[in-house]
């Protein structure tokens, strides 16, 4: 008799051989469009963001007569003009997936997800480096559906993006892929080493902060459990006590704050704000922009648990402090971090007395040094011209 995991993967597998019907099926009905490329992020949930938008935008750039179709859950996102937007579901995949020339997304393909002869697939994944267990670094907690869905799509790929020997050492592991990867550096980092000083100013502009007035980002990712059947994603009140945050940063750096707050975009799909216990006039929740990378360029600190955006902003030389105070509960349910203790150049606080302690034993050049000095240890290469060269990889195949 089977149990309720056996009997979930039974139904989903039924779900993906329909879906592979389908798109045999599409096949026999529509060509290969050249030049079309087709997008998406975060399993639809995410908009314009993340690294497939950076690649986007500089494919339009260097190639503007190609076709950027992009899948979104949400059609009433902002996207610039030069994308077609189509709703993710299941009819508008197959056909467009079907008809471009090139696929790239930062999340998993649904199961049973076709790839024909003369198409070409790069996935970008949502993070570089991370804290969270992912894939058989999980163990046992690693759910067997998602372990076929991983197994599932890393066949599709024709590369995945890297910016690290590291990543090119735990990919086969973390992402179950042991295919060739392109070492381009992280899309989603580009603005975050070029555009600072521009988007500091646009971001402060569109939220009415003065320019001498600093800003926190606050990004907890989501809880997901151990996400045996159906996939969860839980939201938690964070119990930072922001006010008194403010004021220690205030009295650090002489200078007011506000705190941004910033909802997973799988959570944000799902949510209108971030839940709080307390609310602040310092506090003011972004959950709902689109794009990350944007919001942290204007960001003179960054606050988070387990969320892969601490090092995205290492990369850029933005400060990053670590607060999760479920760490036990967090390492049940998701399994043992990626890092030993000691291995970050991360200072991380589990209560708000060590945060408070934190700021102020803070030291911009010792993090600077400890985050150099860990970039050269893993061989990360962040230079801002990523999505160039992921563009450069594009162009290859469609010309070939």
């Amino acid at each position: 008799m089977l149990n309720s995991e056996q009997e979930y993967i039974a139904q989903r597998r039924l779900q993906a051989n329909n879906l592979s019907d389908k798109y045999k099926k599409a096949w026999e009905k529509y060509p290969i469009q050249k030049g079309k490329v087709v997008f998406s992020a975060f399993e639809g949930d995410g908009g314009f963001c993340c690294n497939p938008r950076y690649i986007a935008e500089e494919l339009h750039k260097q190639y503007p007569e190609s076709e950027i179709v992009w899948l979104t859950k949400n059609t009433s996102k902002s996207f610039p003009d030069y994308i077609k937007v189509y709703e993710y579901n299941e009819e508008n995949m197959v056909y467009h997936l079907s008809t471009a020339q090139v696929w790239i997304d930062n999340y998993r393909k649904p199961w049973g997800t076709l790839k024909r002869e003369g198409q070409f697939y790069i996935q970008t994944w949502h993070a570089s480096l991370g804290f969270k267990a992912v894939g058989l670094y999980r163990g046992k907690l690693f759910p067997e559906i998602a372990r076929l869905v991983s197994e599932s799509d890393s066949a599709l790929a024709d590369y995945f993006v890297s910016n690290s020997d590291y990543c090119d050492r735990v990919y086969p592991k973390k992402l179950l892929y042991n295919g060739p990867t392109i070492r381009t550096g992280s899309p989603r980092v580009d603005c975050l080493i070029n555009e600072r000083d521009v988007l500091s100013k646009t971001i402060r502009e569109k939220y009415n902060i003065t320019l001498d007035t600093k800003i926190l980002l606050f990004a907890p990712t989501f809880r997901g459990g151990n996400q045996k059947g159906a996939k969860k994603v839980i939201a938690e009140a964070p119990n930072i006590d922001f006010d008194r945050l403010s004021e220690a940063l205030k009295s650090k750096t002489g200078s007011d704050w506000k705190v941004f707050l910033r909802l997973h975009p799988q959570l944000s799909a799902k949510l209108d704000e971030m839940p709080l216990n307390e609310t602040s006039a310092d506090l003011i929740d972004v959950s709902q922009a689109d794009d990350i990378s944007e919001i942290m360029a204007a960001c003179d600190l960054i606050v988070t648990d387990y969320s892969s955006c601490a090092f995205d902003a290492l990369f850029a030389d933005i400060p990053v402090l670590l607060y999760a105070d479920d760490v036990e509960e967090y390492i049940q349910n998701r399994g043992t971090f990626m890092w030993e203790k000691g291995e970050l150049p991360f200072l991380m606080a589990q209560t708000n007395d060590e945060l408070i302690e934190n700021v102020k034993r803070f030291d911009i050049d010792d993090y600077k040094k400890s985050a150099k000095d860990f970039m050269d240890k893993q061989g990360i290469s962040e230079d801002g011209h990523a999505s160039e060269r992921v563009v450069e990889k594009i162009l290859q195949y469609m010309n070939k």
